[in-house]
């Protein structure tokens, strides 16, 4: 009776650990691609290709280049993101949207 208790209990630390790291793969790819939009105009001239250095930069995550979103605003060069994090079903819980905003003076 308690194995199951215990094996979800683990599960879910497990999925706790890859949402906290989709997190984190997205914060660093728009801090990446906004750092690279002031700092590199040669790699990235455009919005798409700083979405798709994001995506890049995003440890791994595969994420698609749509994820994120470039502008200029008064701080700088600003890349955003948006992702819906999917539980598997075993959880039985919604998805979570996680955002991510990177800011870099031109």
């Amino acid at each position: 009776m308690t194995a199951p208790v215990f094996f979800l209990f683990i599960f879910g630390i497990i999925e706790f650990g890859l949402l906290f790291w989709t997190q984190l793969g997205l914060q660093h790819g728009t801090e990446m691609a906004a750092r690279c939009a002031s700092v590199n105009p040669t790699l990235c001239p455009s919005s798409d290709a700083i979405a798709t250095y994001a995506a890049q930069q995003a440890f791994g995550l595969g994420l698609p280049s749509q994820t994120f979103t470039y502008s200029t605003s008064t701080c700088g060069n600003q890349v955003s993101a948006s992702y819906a994090f999917q539980f598997p079903q075993v959880l039985n819980l919604s998805p979570v949207t996680l955002t991510a905003q990177a800011c870099f003076p031109s």
